[in-house]
């Protein structure tokens, strides 16, 4: 089971907020599969995953997502990931 806090900042506000759960095992692999369902749930384009980005929620335990991530504009300026220990 694992846990993932998203939020969309702008002006270093959250404007949308949701906690992505689920009972499977963490699979790093099916990254962009949590990633794509985040987005969908908040209403978001979906950014380009990069490695750097799996690399930094592994090793931190949160990834940001800047506009210049994103095929389109976006009208926030990041999409934070954080890993919610249970």
């Amino acid at each position: 089971m694992f846990r993932i806090w998203a939020k969309v900042i702008r002006e270093e506000k959250i404007v949308k907020q949701l906690t992505y759960e689920s009972d499977d095992k963490f699979v790093y692999s099916q990254f962009f599969k949590y990633l794509s369902d985040i987005c969908e749930e908040l209403d978001v384009a979906t950014p380009v995953l990069m490695k750097t980005h799996i690399f930094n929620y592994a090793k931190f335990g949160t990834v940001r997502f800047l506009p210049r991530d994103f095929a389109e504009s976006v009208d926030f300026d990041k999409l934070v990931l954080d890993n919610i220990k249970i």
